[in-house]
C-alpha cells in the first residue's frame, strides 16, 4: 500500500481508510471489521454496541453548546463488493487491498478497493476522533453484509437509536444528495439434470468471455455494458441450434450485484462438426465486439480446444437451458417517466453455475415502485418455470420512499450552495441503499445520502476521486456544525 496515502488530506479520513482496508471484509466475511470498528470504538472510551447481527453502533455525546441540537445517526456498511481481475493473485480473506494514487484518483491494483463504503466508514470514524469537529449528539452505524443482501439493516433492532436524522454515507456522486432508492429482490433458480458420458467420437472445447466493463448491477444498469452471462449463452445457442453440443459446464459471473464480467464454458460437439462450429463462432466475435465496442472496449471472446473428460447435459436439456436463459430479462427494464435519466426498474443475470449435474442462476431484480419489481420478478420467475426449473423469490428489501419534504433537504441544500456556489442535484437513486429498509424501523427519522465521486464500484476499476473527498468532507463537517435545535 502506498504511503503516499496517508498523507493526503483530510489525513484522518485516510489514515481512517487505509486502516479498514488493510482488514479482509468481503461480504459476509466480515467478522475482522467489526471486530476492529468494536476495539476502534473501545479505544475512543465512547459506548459502543454490537448487536445480535453484528453490526456496530458506537455513540458519542454531542460538542459543548450543541446538546439542544437534533441527535444525528452517521451510516455506513463495513463490508466491500470482492471483485478481482483473473490475473490477480489477491486472496479477500488473507490480503489487504494494494492502494495507490493515479493523478487524482486513489486505485487497486486489480480489485475493488472498498471505497464502496469504506470512505464513508473512514468518514464517520474521524468523527468520532475529533476534539475540533462541533456536532450533536452523534450515533455511528456500521452496518454488515450490505453488499449480499442487507443481512445488518434488516436484522437492525428498533431502540438501539436515538437519532432522529441520518446521514447515509453511501452515495457516489459529490454533487448530488440522494432521498430515494430502489428496492429490490433476488430470483434464484435450481435444478438438476442427468449426466452422459463423454463419447469417443466426441471433441471439447472452451469458450471464455472476458474483459467486459462491468460494474455496480444498479448504478451502472442504464450504461447497457455487456453481461458475460448473456453474451456466453447467446453463443451457445446459436452452436447448439446449428450443431447440437453437449455442456461440461458453465461458470458465469460471481456476485449478484455486479454486472459479471466473464463467463467460460466447456462444451462438446461431434467431432465432424467441430470445424463448422469453430467457424460460426469466429464469425460471430466480430459481430459481438462490434456491438460493444463503446460500452466495453476490451471485451475478449476466445474458443480452444481441449481434452475432454467426464459427463456433459446433452439434447433436451441443454436447449432447456439456453432457451431460458436466453429469455431472462436483462439489463433495464423501464426508466422512470417521473424522474428524467433515473432507471425505475431493471434486472441483472448475475451468475450462471452448470456442472455435475446441477444447475444454479441468479437474478438481482431492481426497482423504485414496489408493484413494477414484483411484476419482473414474476416475469423472470415464469421464463424459467417453462423451462421446469424450481424459481424462489428471496431476500426482498423495500425501496426508499422520497420525502422531498425533510427538514434535512432543506439544511444541506444551503449549506451546499454557500460552499460550492451552485446547487446540488436532488435525486433518486437505482442502487439498493440501506436507508428503506432501517426506516421500517425507525420511521420518524429524516434521511439524506451523500459522497464523494466513486466510478467503477463493484469492479476492479473502482476508483475514489481525492479533491471529491476532500469537497465530502467538508460538506459533512458543515452540516453537522448546522444541525437545527431538536424539535
Amino acid at each position: 500500500m502506498s504511503k503516499e496515502i496517508r498523507n493526503l488530506e483530510p489525513k484522518v479520513l485516510w489514515n481512517n481508510f487505509a486502516d479498514l482496508n488493510e482488514i479482509p471484509r468481503p461480504s459476509k466475511r466480515e467478522h475482522r471489521a467489526i471486530e476492529f470498528a468494536k476495539n476502534f470504538g473501545h479505544s475512543l472510551g465512547l459506548e459502543t454496541i454490537v448487536d445480535e447481527i453484528g453490526n456496530v453502533i458506537i455513540k458519542k455525546p454531542a460538542t459543548p453548546g450543541m446538546e439542544d441540537r437534533t441527535p444525528v445517526i452517521l451510516q455506513g456498511h463495513l463490508d466491500m463488493v470482492p471483485q478481482k481481475n483473473s490475473d490477480s493473485t489477491h486472496d479477500f480473506d488473507k490480503d489487504g487491498i494494494d492502494m495507490y494514487i493515479d493523478g487524482d484518483w486513489v486505485k487497486a491494483r486489480g480489485t475493488t478497493l472498498g471505497a464502496d463504503n469504506g470512505i464513508g466508514v473512514a468518514a464517520g470514524m474521524s468523527v468520532l476522533m475529533s476534539k475540533d469537529i462541533a456536532h450533536p449528539p452523534l450515533e455511528v452505524l456500521l452496518t454488515m453484509d450490505e453488499e449480499t443482501g442487507m443481512t445488518g439493516a434488516m436484522q437492525l433492532k428498533p431502540g438501539l437509536l436515538n437519532g432522529k436524522i441520518m446521514l447515509n454515507l453511501d452515495s457516489e456522486d459529490d454533487d448530488e444528495m440522494t432521498i430515494g432508492c430502489a428496492g429490490g429482490i433476488d430470483i434464484v433458480v435450481d435444478s438438476t439434470y442427468l449426466e452422459d458420458n463423454i463419447e469417443e467420437n466426441e471433441i471439447g472445447f472452451e469458450l471464455f468471455v472476458s474483459g467486459l466493463t462491468g460494474g455496480h448491477s444498479g448504478m451502472d444498469i442504464n450504461l447497457y455494458r455487456g453481461n458475460a452471462n448473456k453474451i456466453i449463452n447467446r453463443i451457445l445457442w446459436q452452436c447448439n441450434n446449428e450443431f447440437g453440443i453437449g455442456i461440461s459446464s458453465i461458470d458465469g459471473g460471481s456476485l449478484r450485484n455486479a454486472i459479471p464480467r466473464e463467463s467460460k464454458a466447456i462444451i462438446s460437439v461431434i467431432k465432424s462438426k467441430a470445424d463448422d462450429l469453430e467457424r460460426l463462432v469466429k464469425a460471430l466475435i466480430p459481430q459481438i465486439l462490434n456491438e460493444f465496442k463503446t460500452t466495453d472496449p476490451d471485451l475478449k471472446i476466445d474458443l480452444s480446444l481441449i481434452d475432454l473428460e467426464g459427463y456433459v447435459m446433452r439434447g433436451e436439456a441443454v436447449t432447456n437451458l439456453l432457451n431460458s436463459i436466453y429469455s431472462c430479462w436483462n439489463g433495464v427494464y423501464r426508466m422512470s417517466p417521473d424522474v428524467k435519466g433515473l432507471t425505475q426498474t431493471s434486472n441483472n443475470l448475475a451468475r450462471v453455475k452448470i456442472g455435475g449435474g446441477e444447475i444454479r442462476i441468479e437474478n438481482l431484480s431492481r426497482s423504485s415502485i414496489e408493484s413494477e419489481k414484483l411484476d419482473l420478478a414474476y416475469t423472470i420467475k415464469s421464463t424459467f418455470l417453462l423451462a421446469g426449473y424450481s424459481v424462489s423469490l428471496e431476500g426482498g428489501y423495500p425501496g426508499w420512499q422520497p420525502d422531498v419534504n425533510a427538514s434535512i433537504n432543506k439544511v444541506m441544500k444551503e449549506i451546499y450552495k454557500n460552499n460550492f456556489g451552485e446547487d446540488p442535484h436532488i435525486t433518486a437513486c437505482h442502487a439498493g441503499l440501506e436507508c428503506g429498509l432501517i426506516k421500517e424501523k425507525y420511521p420518524d427519522c429524516d434521511m439524506i445520502s451523500f459522497g464523494p465521486n466513486i466510478r467503477g464500484p463493484h469492479s476492479p476499476d473502482e476508483k475514489v476521486q481525492i479533491s471529491s473527498v476532500q469537497k465530502f468532507w467538508k460538506l459533512l463537517k458543515d452540516t453537522l456544525a448546522n444541525i437545527p435545535v431538536y424539535k
